[in-house]
């Protein structure tokens, strides 16, 4: 009775742990798609001087709100699921904590948005600083940050496994995310920093599928 017990718990644990990482399969086109209809429909937005942060605004607003929360949602979830999967050491343990923050800021920015800017939404002065703009920007910067520094965490993961290609990829997405939004250059941060939110996801959706196909079970 106890051995079948076990043996139902296991399959519930690897039931949910895939479910949870399938949110991470589809955080990543879901932002993507979402976000590139409303950059080529919205009338008077310029990815080129506008951040994506813009898109909350306007009557047309609560389409990337929801966007912004969703995909923050699913990524949350996609978090937990990597905790569940078998990620030994310490890379393993903070790199899904990591992803989690990194959740938890796009859900932030999506709840308190930015302040109207260079020209958008047409007609719309531009607004002063506000406490939910300041939160708004802390929120999506550290975020990004975050799922930076676990992508870098969990190269360390996928090396231990000797997975050396998936190893490469995390490295190369945390390296060249943090070298993107970090470029100390303003002209063009609004494209550089939707193409690091871009590779983060992109990453998240290839891994969450990597894992999805290898055995899972309760995180060590």
């Amino acid at each position: 009775m106890s051995h079948m017990s076990t043996l139902t718990r296991t399959a519930t644990t690897n039931t949910s742990t895939r479910a949870l990482l399938a949110c991470g399969v589809a955080a990543g086109p879901l932002f993507t798609s979402v976000s590139l209809a409303q950059v080529l429909t919205r009338e008077g937005f310029d990815l080129g001087r506008h951040p994506l942060s813009l898109l909350s605004l306007g009557d047309a607003g609560w389409v990337q709100i929801a966007n912004f929360v969703v995909t923050g949602m699913l990524s949350v979830a996609f978090a937990v699921g990597l905790r569940q999967s078998p990620m030994p050491g310490w890379a393993g343990r903070w790199g899904p904590r990591l992803y989690g923050g990194f959740g938890l800021g796009l859900i932030l920015g999506g709840v308190f948005v930015t302040e109207p800017s260079d020209g958008f939404p047409p007609g719309v002065p531009d607004g002063s600083a506000s406490w939910h703009s300041l939160v708004h920007d802390v929120a999506a910067g550290v975020a990004i940050d975050l799922a930076l520094v676990s992508c870098l965490l969990l190269a360390r993961r996928f090396r231990r496994a000797h997975e050396t290609g998936w190893a490469a990829y995390s490295l190369l997405t945390g390296v060249a995310g943090l070298a993107l939004s970090w470029w100390p250059d303003p002209d063009g941060i609004s494209v550089r920093l939707a193409a690091v939110v871009v590779l983060v996801l992109a990453w998240a959706t290839a891994s969450a599928m990597r894992l999805r196909a290898a055995p899972v079970g309760p995180g060590a």
